[in-house]
């Protein structure tokens, strides 16, 4: 799949999140918006993946949400790549909805491996499970997307340590840069610092990118898979805008976790293109 059609499709993901959110009056559209690039890129061009869902995932390339409040991005890709019907998006967070506001497995949702959205969690459930992949030999990868105000958790760090210790080198993971969590700038909230040194310091391979550059997005993935098998789990450091697409969105903190009114929604489609078909 091309640059140009990758980017077609994230333009109708955007579309998806922004409706999602305004449909159930609740979510969280600013990352959402912000990680749709990235998560177009790894369904529809990198990961080997299988909509005949299997928890087990053999043979395959798995993935992980740990920063779940964005589930509306991911739903909008697990549908549109064959996991369920696309129809099924606009029954995000409905009552009896397999699309719970974070990304839950009582439903059985295809795709979703583990509950998320309880901060700081997802990271050690990838590391595992690219453990477990080791032991079956199965030389597939494991990707995992984390915020950046996530790095405040301590279980962050801890399962950094692991991975690096345990040599998980068939991990890759994200962190989705946007300088921004529900309270303010994270550098206000409790200051990161340089992300990437600190990720060096623990013993991971560091790239960074422009998250919103499809073309870029590939050139890191790629180059993050050649670390594959080489000891050292590898953690991308991604600058995103969080509201992505929509101007009056984009770095604004406010749509953390705010859902837009009709008004809102019609004026953010107009900037957005119709590329798949609305649900």
């Amino acid at each position: 799949m091309t640059t140009a059609e990758l980017s077609s499709i994230s333009s109708q993901v955007r579309r998806d999140i922004l409706r999602m959110t305004n449909g159930a009056k609740s979510g969280h559209p600013g990352g959402s918006l912000g990680c749709a690039d990235l998560l177009t890129c790894l369904y529809f061009k990198v990961m080997k993946h299988n909509p005949d869902f299997s928890m087990e995932g053999r043979n395959e390339d798995v993935f992980f949400l740990s920063n779940g409040h964005i589930s509306p991005v991911w739903y909008s890709v697990l549908a549109r790549s064959g996991y369920f019907p696309v129809s099924e998006l606009a029954t995000f967070r409905k009552i009896d909805s397999r699309l719970q506001g974070h990304p839950a497995t009582m439903e059985h949702l295809p795709g979703v491996r583990v509950a998320s959205g309880s901060l700081g969690q997802g990271l050690s459930v990838a590391v595992g499970y690219a453990l477990g992949k080791k032991i079956h030999k199965d030389d597939r990868a494991v990707f995992c997307l984390c915020g950046d105000g996530e790095m405040n958790e301590g279980q962050i760090w801890e399962a950094a340590l692991f991975a690096a210790h345990q040599k998980a080198d068939n991990l890759i993971a994200f962190t989705d840069r946007n300088f921004l969590q529900i309270d303010g700038s994270t550098e206000d909230v409790m200051a990161l610092g340089n992300l990437g040194e600190k990720w060096k310091a623990f013993g991971w391979e560091v790239l960074e990118t422009d998250g919103n550059d499809m073309a870029q997005l590939e050139e890191t993935i790629s180059k993050a898979l050649s670390f594959k098998g080489k000891g050292k789990p590898v953690m991308v450091i991604m600058k995103t805008i969080m509201g992505k697409g929509v101007d009056f969105m984009e770095n604004n903190h406010h749509w953390h976790g705010n859902a837009p009114s009709d008004e809102q929604l019609a004026k953010a489609l107009t900037q957005l293109d119709e590329t798949l078909g609305d649900y």
